[in-house]
């Protein structure tokens, strides 16, 4: 029996009510309502109504085309369209994001590369009012009224709105009549102390790095907190990039320093001009992120060459992406990274090392199909095969640095670069459905899982 069981009891009878209200009624904090009440609910004398109530908070992106600093994309295309604006004069947040809003919602249509609007300027302003009526509702309480619930929709697709759910329970009384314990059974017999083990993402994570030290490679290590020019700009991603937008990556109210060899930064910024077309802003390169991939390690250490001998790193660490989570994705997540910096390398290599790697691991059946990736070209997915469920599951891309990723940094092509899941093969190996079971810290889950590698 804890201490304060009668009070809640009292409190109780009045009629159902939150931990929050049984706290304030019996002056017990909290923490203290909650172990009791778990206590009277296995014996019976009490029990829970969980309600999962669902809200909605604006992006820091919705927030700026709501407030005015910035237009709607879809509505930003519309006005130029009045102005007869080809799809070429579009920057490139309105060719990737406004001109599909603006087709979707009937603003503009596309003639021979022209733009030609397709409602008057009235009917879209009044649908931009609606965008902003919806912002202020879900800004003020979370909810909109019914009639905004499908722009409500449009903003979660869109990543302008996160979903957010809040579980609220109350306790009441059951029909059994309420006694009190007496005392302690000093003679029950009590569990087993379990004993310690590893997690499970250590123990793969252990098993990596044996493997890639066997394979001669060597560990990279570095900060979670990156500037955009380690992150982005070194791997010849645009500044203008959709990845690098708010609802993409967790940015941090500071600036990181360029690195001091300004030679190195201007033959970053040149192929970055001459690739891309466009004046490369050192303000937007000193940017500070969380790190979206380890790649920013592989950058790092190629500028740290001093020579062109062959070398092999590899790197595990977390990294981080702003999206919202579910069974296959997670907002922070590991990423094994790894290059070969040899200028006899060729393709072939590549595909025996990622299929030894992954024999290692105990994945026999390996296929490779062609993709694309920003800074690699040619560029593959790597699949294994589950046997479990009988199909093929997607654990990581690969390929060979471009060379305006490998030049202007080391001056050595080709690099065979590549980054994989830590945390999907891992759930093929624990035959999860879940990925976000490593991370809730369920003991059952915990002592129970075996992991053979």
């Amino acid at each position: 029996m804890y201490k304060g069981e009668d009070r809640v009891i009292a409190a109780l009878k009045k009629g159902p009510l939150s931990i929050k209200i049984i706290s304030q009624e019996t002056g017990l904090n909290e923490d203290s309502v909650r172990r009791i009440v778990e206590s009277l609910k296995e014996r019976g004398f009490v029990k829970q109504d969980v309600k999962t109530e669902r809200s909605h908070s604006p992006t820091a992106e919705l927030i700026g085309y709501a407030t005015g600093k910035q237009d709607f994309p879809e509505y930003s295309v519309f006005k130029k369209a009045l102005k007869g604006a080809a799809v070429s004069d579009l920057d490139p947040a309105e060719k990737s994001i406004g001109i599909r809003w603006a087709k979707q919602h009937g603003f503009v249509a596309i003639e021979k590369g022209k733009l030609t609007t397709t409602k008057t300027q009235e009917d879209v302003e009044a649908h931009i009012a609606q965008l902003k009526k919806t912002y202020d509702q879900l800004a003020t309480n979370g909810r909109c009224d019914d009639d905004l619930k499908p722009i409500r929709e449009e903003f979660i697709q869109r990543k302008l709105a996160t979903v957010n759910l809040v579980h609220k329970i109350t306790v009441q009384l059951t029909d059994k009549e309420y006694v009190a314990d007496t005392g302690f059974d000093i003679n029950v017999p009590g569990p087993d102390a379990s004993l310690g083990k590893n997690h499970p993402i250590t123990t793969i994570t252990k098993k990596i790095k044996t493997i890639m030290t066997e394979l001669g490679f060597e560990e990279m290590q570095g900060s979670i907190v990156e500037s955009s020019f380690w992150n982005f700009d070194a791997l010849f991603q645009p500044q203008d990039h959709p990845a690098r937008e708010l609802a993409d990556t967790f940015y941090l109210d500071r600036k990181s320093p360029l690195p001091k060899d300004k030679k190195l930064v201007d033959r970053v910024k040149k192929a970055h001009e001459e690739g891309w077309k466009y004046k490369w802003d050192t303000e937007e390169a000193q940017k500070s992120v969380l790190r979206t991939h380890t790649t920013c390690l592989s950058a790092r250490n190629l500028a740290a060459l001093k020579d062109k001998k062959p070398r092999k790193f590899f790197a595990i660490g977390r990294v981080f992406r702003n999206e919202a989570t579910d069974y296959s994705h997670l907002a922070e997540f590991h990423q094994v990274e790894g290059i070969i910096a040899w200028e006899g390398a060729k393709f072939t290599d590549l595909l025996g090392t990622l299929k030894l790697f992954y024999s290692k691991l105990g994945f026999e059946k390996i296929r490779f199909r062609p993709s694309y990736f920003p800074y690699t070209e040619p560029s593959l997915e790597i699949e294994v095969y589950f046997e479990e469920k009988k199909q093929w599951l997607e654990l990581g891309g690969a390929g060979i640095f471009r060379p305006e990723v490998s030049i202007p940094l080391a001056g050595v092509y080709p690099v065979l670069a590549w980054g994989l899941s830590l945390e999907r093969p891992l759930m093929l190996a624990l035959e999860l459905d879940d990925i976000r079971t490593f991370y809730k810290n369920e003991l059952d889950f915990l002592k129970n899982s075996r992991l053979d590698i």
